[in-house]
């Protein structure tokens, strides 16, 4: 009877332990602190993020059609492709966008210790306010991924965790149409969508496919009747809300 006590007990401990590890990596988790990934489900708003950049030529190609359907969305940029091109970041800042801290490296913070994150923060932005004149106030962990202190640091910064609910694996996709079809599935309205601009192996990472599927996409959902929004926007949004940093 003990052994099986015993197993038993054993197997819980390990499905907890797996449950608790991939909550590090879920993006709308709040167990591992509490983050923002949109407003109510049915909300006719959207926010469009872009990760990774910035990232000539797609970054720039990709402001040209946020242009075109007069639309702004948040730029979750990585501090050592901010310091090697300051006229992508400062382009993207200037055309009315928001920008947010997506570390300097690019590194998956599940792994890195408190004095890594702060130097992974602080490089990045100081590097975003030499760029765009302001320090970011959002802050993005790369792949989802962190750990109980991760966000507790961030804030300390006055960094706001941003996650998703809408991820739209456009770094695997073969078309836009692709990129489409599984945001669409997704999509029920107020959510933070995940995009790429960037690719944080190298920089000039080819995104012409996301670039084509965020045409199509605010075409579609405008046809719908949804505005696309900043995240900064879509926190104001919330009842009771107060960003004293904004």
């Amino acid at each position: 009877m003990f052994g099986l006590i015993a197993g038993l007990v054993g197997a819980g401990a390990a499905t907890a332990a797996v449950i608790a590890g991939a909550h590090t990596m879920v993006p709308w988790s709040q167990m591992y602190g509490e983050n923002f990934n949109g407003l109510k489900d049915g909300t006719r708003a959207l926010a469009l993020t872009y990760d990774d950049g910035p990232n000539d030529p797609w970054t720039q190609r990709l402001l040209e059609v946020l242009a075109k359907h007069e639309v702004r969305a948040t730029f979750f940029m990585v501090g050592r492709y901010v310091e090697q091109h300051p006229e992508i970041a400062r382009e993207v800042f200037a055309a009315g966008h928001a920008v947010g801290n997506h570390s300097y490296s690019h590194p998956n913070l599940i792994f890195a210790n408190e004095q890594q994150l702060r130097e992974e923060i602080e490089k990045t932005q100081r590097a975003i306010e030499a760029a765009t004149g302001e320090a970011p106030f959002l802050f993005r962990p790369p792949f989802g991924g962190r750990r109980p202190a991760t966000f507790r640091v961030a804030r300390s910064y006055k960094l706001e965790p941003i996650m998703w609910r809408v991820t739209c694996y456009d770094w695997t996709a073969g078309s836009a149409d692709e990129i489409v079809k599984r945001a669409d599935r997704q999509i029920a309205g107020g959510e933070v969508i995940l995009l790429h601009d960037g690719g944080h192996e190298k920089f000039g990472t080819d995104r012409r496919y996301s670039v084509e599927a965020t045409d199509k996409l605010i075409s579609m959902y405008k046809d719908r009747n949804f505005q696309f929004v900043t995240v900064p926007e879509m926190l104001q949004a919330r009842p009771g809300v107060n960003l004293p940093f904004v």
